[in-house]
């Protein structure tokens, strides 16, 4: 049975060390890597019908622009290195995702970069990172 590794990505510089060392990890033991990225959303809202139909048209537009500017590019340099991936776009908190995806796609590791918050965004808001490691159900390899 082939492993599979997950990898966040966010389209920062820290996402993308992230990809490069989680295709690293594939490689050597040639598992399968998934590719997420989650656009920030939150089902809480109260709104009108028409808001609503605004706001899931605009949600369709920004998971296709998300395909093709952020996760099309990583899976196409990632097949271009030989490694098998499949890329997933989905909505939500990043570090909530992350772990579901984990649990969905039976990974065995969670890769994702470590964002530069200063140290009082960090304490006021926590990080996705810092979440992640406690809610995975699988380890975590945080990508400075």
């Amino acid at each position: 049975m082939t492993d599979t590794l997950l990898v966040g990505i966010d389209g920062s510089e820290g996402g993308a060390r992230a990809a490069d060392f989680a295709a690293q990890r594939a490689k050597e033991s040639q598992a399968r890597l998934v590719v997420a990225y989650v656009i920030e959303w939150s089902p809480y809202s109260f709104n009108t019908p028409q808001e609503n139909e605004v706001r899931h048209k605009r949600r369709e537009e920004e998971i296709s622009r998300a395909e093709s500017d952020v996760v099309g590019p990583v899976l196409e340099s990632l097949k271009n290195q030989g490694v098998e991936a499949t890329g997933v776009v989905r909505h939500g908190h990043a570090a909530d995702v992350l772990s579901h995806l984990a649990k969905e796609e039976k990974v065995n590791q969670v890769f994702i970069g470590r964002r530069g918050l200063t140290k009082m965004q960090a304490l006021l808001f926590g990080s996705t990172a810092g979440t992640l490691v406690q809610i995975s159900p699988v380890p975590v390899t945080v990508i400075p």
